[in-house]
């Protein structure tokens, strides 16, 4: 078959059903190699980012991966912000580009992007975990399968692979064999470390077992698929768990043993259970220990009361953690599970001081200013509209949450239930991801219904791909908290003077009649009691629905115990 026919038909032997892309001259033989095959479905985007985004959002919806197809040069430096964001939340996200000929770079080709030009490989090499050009048409297989073995073995995140044009349309007599799960679940554990912990669970550091444990659950317990063995060993041994940001979902938020998340909007039940007088034992499951994780660095980690585990090396010894522990969380959940007579008489001992100790918790407020989930003020405040969506939306629905000052809102005011049912590019951050990600959630998760919480700044950036949306009839909910305003920043800059102030102000644009203009539907909300009736109709529409909520820039986002962190750290520490 052709080079362009073997890498589609790589993605279906890898079990992907949705191709996101941008067509261009470099990527000609494609575009009838589609035609070709009936399995792919391929999702033409607005624009190079923005397919790149909506295959990261297949890939953290799917919980398999993503890929995107653009041509090299202008089309996968589109790109770079997304692969960026997919590193820095490990997300598997297969980029390919199309290049000019082997026998023609250098030569002066327009688009030309080679190593002997600009060097699009060289471009993605700092953002991917792998970044190559098929030197050759014979290199093809193997270096495709090179790509896969990065892209889909721990810890995940993004490759690119640059592919001329000649090893598109040239005959490749390779057989593609999909990777095997032993490689890509492999489950890495560091039984020696493992071993180690064990004394934890026995002795606390007052040499009498710990009655107070706490488990704080990262995205590698989501990458792990861990969260049914989490809450198995959670509610075996009644041990309270707090989530990132991250991970929120990963553990039901309604569920008893839930102290929701912890650091940048997090809530103060985890605050009180970790920071306020910590715990006997801390349990750190597949953290990156970056700030917002550990709420600015004020998370103490010593030997006696810490246990963490990683895949990360350099995370663990930077942050000189208590007990390191190399390894797959959901490998050491298993592990634990399978340790339960070692650790039945002290931690069955415990029981009942551990339920009084979190009860004494639980019973103080667990969210800042609660209050604001019923405002009734005008402009509309957020935390009413992200209760107002809660209260609507299906308990399995999945809402993505954009960057910026909507983020605090949704992370704090949010009930989370599933994993895999609150997404956010939580580390990089990028403005407007949510927009086309919700396109690749959509595609992964057809049954499902996909809202995403977004704000005015986010569509001034990528809200030209609700044309995307309303092309294919996704029937995601854009709910869009425009204040007029970049909003997180404008909190700050107003305080400084009228020049601050002036430069994050934003035009009042009408992003319902916007969308109406690129083919999907449009609602304009001004009042708190029409948030209801939005929501209720966007649900039952068949393609993209712009809710236009008018907001009020003016509400101090609900992170009062981030910011006492903040105030509070101090690096010589």
């Amino acid at each position: 078959m052709l080079g362009a026919d073997f890498i589609l038909d790589c993605l279906i032997k890898e079990g992907i059903n949705h191709l996101f892309m941008v067509p261009g001259g470099l990527i000609d033989p494609f575009l009838p190699a589609l035609g070709r095959q009936n399995t792919l479905t391929p999702i033409v985007a607005a624009q190079e980012g923005g397919a790149a985004y909506m295959a990261d959002g297949y890939a953290r919806a799917s919980g398999k991966w993503g890929a995107a197809l653009c041509i090299g040069g202008p089309g996968l430096t589109n790109t770079v912000t997304a692969v960026a964001t997919a590193k820095t939340d490990g997300s598997p996200l297969l980029v390919l580009s199309g290049e000019a000929a082997t026998a023609i770079e250098g030569l002066g080709m327009f688009q030309d992007a080679s190593s002997l030009s600009l060097n699009d490989v060289d471009i993605l090499k700092s953002v991917t975990r792998f970044s190559s050009s098929i030197d050759n048409p014979q290199n093809l297989h193997h270096l495709f399968r090179h790509a896969m073995i990065h892209l889909r073995t721990e810890p995940a995140g993004p490759v690119h692979l640059s592919i001329p044009t000649d090893s598109q349309v040239a005959t490749i007599h390779a057989t593609y064999k999909p990777l095997s799960l032993d490689l890509i679940h492999a489950r890495v554990l560091s039984l020696e470390g493992a071993k180690t912990t064990l004394n934890h669970f026995i002795k606390g550091p007052d040499g009498s077992a710990p009655v107070r444990i706490v488990i704080l659950a990262g995205a590698g317990v989501e990458h792990a698929e861990g969260a049914t063995l989490l809450r198995q060993f959670a509610e075996r041994w009644h041990i309270p768990v707090a989530t990132t940001l991250r991970a929120k979902g990963i553990f039901p938020e309604d569920h008893s043993l839930s102290l929701g998340v912890f650091g940048y909007a997090g809530t103060h039940h985890s605050r009180m259970a970790i920071l306020d007088n910590p715990p006997d034992l801390l349990i750190l499951l597949g953290s990156g220990l970056n700030e917002r994780d550990t709420m600015h660095w004020t998370l103490k980690m010593t030997p006696q009361n810490t246990i963490c585990v990683n895949l990360d090396t350099l995370a663990m010894g930077v942050h000189l953690v208590g007990s390191a522990i190399v390894g797959d969380a959901g490998a050491y959940l298993a592990w634990l599970v399978d340790q339960t007579e070692m650790i039945k008489p002290a931690l069955e001992s415990t029981i009942a001081g551990r339920k009084k100790w979190l009860s004494s918790i639980l019973t103080q407020p667990r969210l800042q200013n609660s209050q604001d989930c019923n405002s009734s003020a005008i402009p509309i405040h957020p935390a009413r509209v992200i209760s107002e969506l809660r209260h609507v939306f299906p308990r399995d629905g999945i809402l993505l949450v954009d960057s910026g000052a909507h983020r605090a809102f949704a992370g704090h005011y949010w009930t989370s239930y599933d994993p895999l049912t609150y997404i956010s590019a939580t580390n990089l951050g990028p403005m407007g991801w949510a927009i086309p990600a919700a396109i690749g959630v959509q595609c992964a998760q057809p049954t499902k219904k996909v809202a995403v919480i977004t704000g005015d700044g986010c569509m001034h950036m990528q809200g030209i791909e609700i044309a995307t949306a309303a092309r294919y009839q996704l029937p995601i909910i854009y709910v869009v908290i425009n204040n007029a305003a970049l909003g997180n920043v404008w909190l700050r800059a107003h305080t400084e003077g009228p020049v601050p102030n002036a430069l994050t102000i934003l035009p009042d644009l009408d992003w319902a009649g916007f969308s109406i203009a690129l083919g999907g539907e449009g609602i304009t909300v001004s009042h708190p009691d029409e948030l209801a009736q939005a929501f209720s109709t966007a649900l039952k529409n068949k393609g993209p629905t712009v809710i236009d909520v008018k907001a009020d820039k003016r509400c101090v986002t609900p992170v009062q115990d981030w910011s006492a962190a903040c105030a509070s750290w101090s690096y010589q520490e």
